[in-house]
């Protein structure tokens, strides 16, 4: 189960999934994309796949997309809780109704799918792994500022990965977190304008420890790891796939 699947990093998870033959459920509020990945799947090498439109900020929509899930897949062992937007403002101009959108949509949106997951998981006694998008925000302020919901929910995020690893540990559950730096995403430049991006980028390459922004497919990998019984020892850490940017103090001199 991949929410935000249509595109980016989760599209780039259910691909490398697919490629070894699992059944994948792609979930994403734009219907089309998700039906196209869940296409691009089948072609890849899922076992099966199936596209479902799904908010995850909307409970009744995230229930009616795993109920729609398990009837066509059977019951989900791996879940990758990825959906996200990045809305910026400064906290005294920032509205109440973008604040909210944004927690709704990262941080309730984890909650409900790991909510659903968790009660597919137990209630078939399936030992399964979950893994969150996570991000550097949740640990430090970004250097252009601005990003006060954003890294607001994803600090959550991490916190409910940590509380959701100890207490489902024990039915063979394991609960995780991956940290993306700066990768080339639409929810990368989602907050710059088109005519500035060149020089964005420039600047990122610059700051970014190796030099570059990451393709999706290099923190899915990450995903996909987390996923699998090869991290089966491995639960409620944050796997950090950033480049080097945590590793870097702030002063560029």
């Amino acid at each position: 189960m991949v929410t935000g699947g249509g595109a980016g990093i989760g599209r780039a998870v259910a691909m490398l999934c697919a490629a070894r033959g699992d059944a994948i459920a792609v979930l994403d509020i734009d219907g089309k994309a998700a039906g196209d990945a869940a296409a691009a799947a089948m072609a890849t090498g899922a076992r099966a796949a199936l596209g479902v439109e799904c908010d995850v900020s909307c409970e009744a929509s995230v229930a009616l997309a795993f109920e729609a899930a398990a009837a066509r897949l059977g019951t989900i062992s791996g879940a990758f809780a990825n959906a996200g937007i990045d809305a910026g403002g400064f906290l005294h101009e920032l509205s109440y109704e973008t604040w909210k959108r944004v927690l709704d949509t990262n941080l309730t949106g984890v909650y409900l799918t790991c909510k659903y997951a968790l009660q597919q998981m137990l209630d078939s006694g399936t030992a399964g792994s979950i893994v969150c998008t996570s991000s550097p925000a949740a640990s430090v302020a970004f250097a252009a500022g601005a990003a006060g919901a954003y890294s607001a929910s994803k600090g959550g995020i991490s916190a409910l990965v940590r509380c959701m690893a100890v207490d489902y540990a024990k039915y063979g559950i394991r609960v995780n977190a991956v940290v993306p730096g700066a990768t080339e995403t639409r929810l990368m430049w989602a907050n710059v304008e088109p005519s500035a991006m060149p020089e964005m980028r420039r600047r990122i390459c610059e700051e970014v420890p190796l030099g570059r922004l990451a393709s999706p497919e290099e923190p899915a990998r990450a995903v996909v790891w987390l996923l699998s019984e090869e991290s089966s020892y491995v639960t409620g850490s944050h796997l950090v796939c950033d480049g080097g940017i945590l590793a870097k103090a702030s002063i560029s001199v």
